[in-house]
């Protein structure tokens, strides 16, 4: 799959022994924000929201041909290609992810219960 260049590029998975939901070395949404910024947030802030977004959006679309038609490990490349240029979208707009998905630390926001109860 063809990540573009300049931004965000998370490597495949080597297939390792960590299970759905480990992240590297623990690292949360603040640390995914700070290292995407360390690394490519100049070169984020000069290609604009604009063509981020359409990275974004490109790389979603890898993302479901990975989830229908990819292996494991192509799926892991895949999400974490979308997770990076998500980071790199609330870099530019000045969001923390952490707030951005607070919402959801107790179920579901609208119904307030988990699992969720809505019609």
């Amino acid at each position: 799959m063809n990540t573009p260049e300049p931004g965000p590029q998370v490597a495949a998975s080597s297939g390792s022994n960590t299970s759905p939901g480990d992240t590297p070395a623990g690292m949360d949404l603040g640390e995914l924000q700070a290292s995407i910024e360390r690394t490519y947030g100049d070169r984020d802030r000069a290609r604009g929201v604009a063509a981020s977004v359409a990275w974004l959006a490109e790389e979603i679309g890898e993302l479901a041909q990975a989830v229908r038609k990819g292996t494991y490990e192509q799926q892991v490349h895949e999400f974490g290609d979308v997770v990076a240029w998500v980071a790199t979208l609330a870099n530019q707009q000045g969001v923390d992810l952490a707030d951005a998905v607070r919402r959801y630390a107790d179920g579901c926001p609208r119904c307030g219960t988990s699992p969720c109860t809505c019609p």
